[in-house]
């Protein structure tokens, strides 16, 4: 999976958010409960996760995100990029001021051992709190 570089590299804070449904509107975020927080060396390993992801080919299921992420610099203010990730489709949609066209929609292997180990990580993070 492709991730904007420069962006990546202010990367200070990770949210972790279980998506509830799709955003109203283009510029919305995708709602849903943020679960946990990804910080430091947890934030930098989960991006060089994603990187790892390998391409895949497109399911049909219509685009339904159970996860995504949103990245913050060290400024903590407007995101600087958010993923929604669909493990059904093997998609994962990018948005934000950073993300370019050629990196708003890929696809991955979902059943990849990386994509598997992501999604693990998705589903043990503590609610609420910020991790280190």
């Amino acid at each position: 999976m492709l991730l904007p570089e420069d962006a990546v590299a202010a990367t200070a804070l990770i949210e972790v958010v279980r998506i509830s449904a799709l955003p109203a509107g283009r510029s919305d975020p995708y709602p849903g409960e943020v679960a946990g927080h990804w910080a430091d060396g947890e934030a930098a390993a989960a991006l060089a996760l994603m990187e790892t992801l390998p391409p895949g080919e497109q399911h049909r299921c219509g685009f339904s995100p159970g996860w995504g992420i949103r990245a913050y610099d060290d400024t903590l203010g407007l995101a600087l990029y958010e993923a929604a990730f669909c493990f059904r489709c093997h998609e994962v949609r990018m948005r934000g001021t950073a993300v370019t066209a050629a990196l708003a929609t890929q696809f991955f292997d979902a059943d990849a051992p990386p994509a598997q180990e992501l999604l693990a990580l998705f589903r043990a993070v503590p609610r609420g709190r910020p991790t280190g």
